[in-house]
């Protein structure tokens, strides 16, 4: 058994002094079986070290309703197999560009902002969370013959609170579950940040992207002994639908990080490998001043333009990280590993049938609910997925505008059965008055969850009214689609049917037939904005707003032979082509050979 100490200068293993060189790589963004792939190409870069993030409202979709918790155990188990150390961070706030920032929405919805913070009600969740969770990391502690280093507590707390009792409470339930190894926190490098998130007596580590000599002194005016740790080195960024792709140039990024380690620092490389928010989990920024701008949401690829991409392929990042990291390596580098099998030719798909969302409502969606005025997301139990409300205009009456107060998404609103618009701001009006009487539809769709900031718990779809003119329209049929409904038992029962010569939205099927199986990227030429399964696998959201312009597709889930693709086409024009072509190396982008 071996013991980890944080020292008064540096990490101390077994009584010796050790960097960490670690690299993000988070195990719910990774299809189980390349975990083993990604992990031998961290320590090919040159790393010793692997954290992950754990994301709560993944297996915990209701209070007391567990899904796969154990697979962060058999995660550690890989990296323990890899030869590698681990660095858990467990939450229950993670953020990560991740929906709700992994916070149940069942959670956020009932307390709004009484989260991450000592509310008993709050607190209650947690610890009933914690004690199904953190057994499988006690048991895979150093100390115990596993592979984990430490654990943190909570996440960038000092970007968005002043709790220290909070703080501490979450301290002293982790010890109380059996944790030994050492216990820290992370945030930025400003003063306002490293006094409200860091605990007395735990290591506060530092997250940035540049400036590390900066950096480091601010974090010694706070803590001046003990090993220094850039917890986060940003390395490069994420996209949002509808604005411009972001990337670092792998020089930049290497500079930072040759400064981090010249500074004696430890260092976590965010992200090693980003991978892919598969499920439709990515979450959404607000901007402007306080947050309360407009709602960003998050693309499906999570490729962060990091040295390793989205497909698990090394850059030119890759390659110039490497090099810096072979200088602090305990001996030569392992080989790169093989990348993963690619698709042996492209493919496509023949669209073969489609049901109109009325249709898939009707068989997949929850029961409709009445209510008097328009229920969110929250009190439906939704996390991700599409709302129908259903409302009448009461007339006789002369036209009026008919409008959304406190739309937190995107709807699509229908009026006597034609589309009238689509609305995507807090409060919104369609562009033509509506006379009575009147039928009218809103089919909202969640963008993602606010993971960041102060406007982090805010509700989903519509959370104030709809009004037609200054007047409240009452009476609301409200029924759910959730995404978690789209597998192929339930699937099967879809009634469909030929495709329509001028198709709209709704949810198509389509047979692809692969000769060889392997990583692919798909494309959904002349579609507009949905999700996509394959073999019942979701991809994710697609969009044709960019910047992403194709999604990851990992070999396992294809088979040789036919592959069923199915696409739920929200907006319209649908029913282009469904393309799997290969993933090309070092970039992400999709290319034909």
């Amino acid at each position: 058994m071996s013991d980890f100490v944080v020292g008064d200068e540096d990490f101390l293993l077994d009584g010796r002094p050790v960097r960490l060189l670690s690299g993000a790589l988070h195990y719910f963004r990774v299809h189980e079986e390349q975990w083993e792939h990604r992990i031998g190409m961290l320590r090919a870069m040159g790393l010793n070290c692997v954290e992950t993030y754990v994301p709560w409202n993944l297996y915990e979709p209701e209070p007391g309703r567990y899904g796969d918790v154990e697979a962060l155990g058999r995660f550690l188990d890989a990296v323990a197999a890899a030869g590698m150390r681990a660095i858990v961070r467990p939450g229950p706030y993670i953020c990560a560009e991740w929906e709700n920032g992994g916070l149940p929405h069942w959670l956020t919805g009932p307390l709004g902002l009484r989260v991450r913070t000592r509310d008993a009600a709050y607190l209650e969740h947690v610890e009933r969370w914690f004690r199904r969770l953190l057994p499988q990391v006690v048991e895979r502690q150093i100390g115990r013959g596993g592979p984990v280093l430490m654990v943190q507590v909570e996440n960038e707390y000092g970007s968005y609170g002043t709790d220290t009792a909070y703080l501490e409470w979450l301290r002293d339930l982790l010890v109380a579950c059996g944790v030994e190894v050492p216990l820290f926190t992370s945030d930025g490098p400003e003063d306002h940040m490293l006094t409200g998130g860091s605990v007395p007596g735990l290591l506060a580590t530092a997250n940035f992207g540049s400036g590390a000599r900066k950096a480091f002194e601010t974090l010694r005016r706070h803590r001046p002994d003990g090993p220094l740790m850039c917890m986060e080195f940003w390395c490069g960024w994420f996209d949002h639908w509808g604005r411009e792709h972001v990337g670092r140039a792998p020089a930049d990024a290497a500079d930072t990080l040759r400064e981090i380690l010249e500074c004696g620092a430890s260092v976590n490389i965010y992200m090693a490998h980003g991978g892919t928010s598969f499920g439709g989990w990515a979450g959404a920024n607000r901007d402007g001043e306080l947050h309360r701008g407009e709602l960003r949401p998050t693309v499906t690829s999570y490729d962060y333009d990091a040295p390793i991409d989205e497909a698990g392929l090394p850059t030119e990042k890759f390659r110039l990280f490497r090099e810096v990291l072979e200088k602090y390596a305990e001996g030569p580098l392992p080989e790169v590993p093989k990348p993963p099998a690619r698709i042996g030719a492209p493919a496509v798909g023949t669209v073969d049938g489609w049901a109109s969302p009325a249709r898939v409502m009707e068989v997949l969606g929850d029961e409709e609910r009445h209510t008097a005025v328009p229920p969110s997301f929250e009190e439906l139990g939704v996390d991700r997925g599409v709302v129908r409300y259903r409302l009448d205009v009461p007339g006789p009456r002369q036209p009026y505008p008919l409008g959304v107060a406190g739309l937190a998404d995107l709807a699509t609103v229908y009026v006597d059965g034609a589309l009238a618009g689509v609305l995507d701001t807090a409060d919104a009006v369609l562009p033509e008055p509506v006379a009575g009487p009147a039928a009218v539809e809103l089919w909202v769709e969640s963008l993602g969850r606010v993971n960041y900031g102060p406007r982090l718990t805010e509700p989903k779809g519509v959370t104030g009214g709809v009004l037609h003119e200054r007047q409240y329209l009452h009476g609301v049929r409200s029924q759910a689609l959730r995404l978690d409904t789209f597998v192929p038992k339930a699937v099967a029962r879809v009634p469909f049917t030929a495709v329509p010569a001028t198709p709209g939205p709704g949810l198509f099927r389509a047979v692809v037939g692969v000769p060889s199986p392997g990583d692919a990227a798909l494309r959904l030429p002349g579609w507009t904005r949905g999700f996509v399964w394959v073999n019942g696998f979701c991809l994710g959201r697609y969009w044709n707003a960019g910047p992403q312009d194709s999604l990851f597709v990992p070999g396992p889930v294809l088979r040789a032979g036919a592959n069923e693709v199915w696409v739920l086409e929200l907006a319209g024009p649908a029913g282009g082509g469904v393309e799997l072509v290969e993933w090309a190396g070092g970039g992400g982008e999709p290319v034909e050979r």
